[in-house]
């Protein structure tokens, strides 16, 4: 009775046990199957971390400026088109009704870098079609460079970005083997964070790159477009100031 009495203890205690791994483990697959993937903005600040702040931080720096100054050129450019055939149309009533006054009351009226130099070529009709030239040449090149102002920074983040992350994976190279003459073995698992922060480094270098480069890629469209405007406004001043002095 005593052997029967044991044998059901270590039964029932078996089967405890049984029972009790069997729920462990469906808690674990449980939790396996509900554990959902990171999303874009996790994933990318996870990403970041592992980076480190320093390099991350700088390029991330460069990221924020050059967006900065990107979109300021956006909003001037776009504040500094104009519609050149109706103002030269306007300009050319206003030329025939009112003379040149009212021709440079319209330009005054009219914002933008082509109506800017209309009224500098206006301004000086009474010098001669020699003069007016000049200065709509001369101020064709101040308005370009307001046209072009600031530019130049981003182009170079657009540089400096991808060189921060370059440097940044030069320098996680170097800890990683640091690392390996430290422990004197060539472990995989010594090695893999630090080369792994340094492809992040380059990674992110690379994207905030090609980010500001279609921005800068814009700009420089738009500014030629504006460039052209100006060029053939200048000449479109030109001819109605010699069909007005007949």
């Amino acid at each position: 009775m005593a052997f029967g009495s044991v044998d059901a203890t270590t039964m029932a205690n078996t089967t405890s046990m049984a029972t009790t791994v069997a729920t462990l483990t469906q808690e674990e697959t449980t939790e396996v199957a509900t554990e959902e993937p990171l999303g874009f903005h996790q994933e990318l600040k996870k990403r970041f971390i592992e980076g480190g702040p320093g390099f991350m931080g700088i390029v991330l720096l460069c990221l924020i400026l050059g967006l900065a100054i990107a979109i300021e050129r956006i909003i001037f450019l776009n504040l500094s088109t104009t519609n050149t055939k109706k103002l030269a149309q306007d300009v050319e009533d206003a030329l025939n009704s009112g003379g040149v006054e009212a021709a440079k009351e319209v330009c005054r009226n009219t914002k933008g870098p082509v109506a800017s130099i209309y009224y500098q070529g206006l301004d000086r009709t009474d010098e001669g079609l020699d003069a007016v030239e000049k200065a709509v040449i001369a101020y064709g090149g101040v308005q370009m460079g307001q046209l072009e102002k600031n530019v130049s920074w981003v182009s170079l983040f657009i540089a400096l970005a991808p060189m921060l992350g370059f440097l940044g994976t030069v320098i996680g190279m170097i800890i990683a083997f640091d690392k390996i003459e430290a422990a004197g073995d060539m472990q995989p698992s010594l090695v893999a964070g630090g080369i792994k922060v340094a492809l992040l480094t380059t990674v992110f270098g690379l994207v905030v790159a090609m980010i500001l480069q279609v921005f800068y890629n814009y700009i420089i469209a738009k500014i030629d477009s504006i460039v052209n405007d100006m060029e053939d406004a200048s000449i479109t001043l030109m001819d109605l100031l010699i069909r007005h002095k007949r």
